[in-house]
């Protein structure tokens, strides 16, 4: 069972890891599953439940820092509600459309709701890149939070 686990553990870290950049894997949950993995192939005696509680709720954090990131970064550039509403759908639209999608979906999302609240394309397009600067900041999000919880793990079962 233990070498079940281990393996498990490996395969959703590296899946999680990969996920980090690939918009189709949800990259801090499978991180945190293969970290959860490890710990119970150990019997929780190094990682125990405060540790596992704490990088649940690093890779809650880390997600929910990836969505918002589209829509704050539209507000940011003086985008309306709309546009940030627009940001945060184009941002889920864009995972069914890969690479492509990821990066052109909360800008087109942002300068569609921007332009049903006004007619200025320029404003539109100013919501739109600052709908790809949020998505570019989430993504540094999601990655040093994923990377701080593998250095979290790492710490506490090497200090063990």
């Amino acid at each position: 069972m233990t070498l079940v686990l281990w393996l498990l553990a490996a395969i959703l870290l590296l899946a999680g890891l990969a996920g980090l950049l690939l918009p189709a894997l949800p990259g801090p949950p499978l991180v945190f599953a293969g970290l959860f993995c490890a710990a119970w192939a150990e019997r929780f005696v190094y990682v125990g439940t405060a540790t596992l509680f704490l990088l649940g709720g690093l890779a809650i954090l880390a997600t929910l820092a990836d969505f918002a990131a589209g829509a704050f970064g539209a507000r940011q550039f003086g985008a309306t509600r709309r546009a940030a509403a627009g940001a945060a759908i184009g941002a889920l639209a864009g995972l069914f459309f890969g690479l492509p999608g990821i990066l052109l979906g909360p800008f087109l999302g942002a300068v569609t709701g921007e332009l049903t609240a006004r007619k200025d394309l320029q404003a539109a397009s100013r919501a739109g890149v600052g709908a790809v600067i949020g998505l570019a900041l989430g993504l540094a999000a999601k990655m040093a939070l994923s990377f701080a919880m593998l250095g979290l793990f790492l710490t506490v079962r090497l200090l063990a």
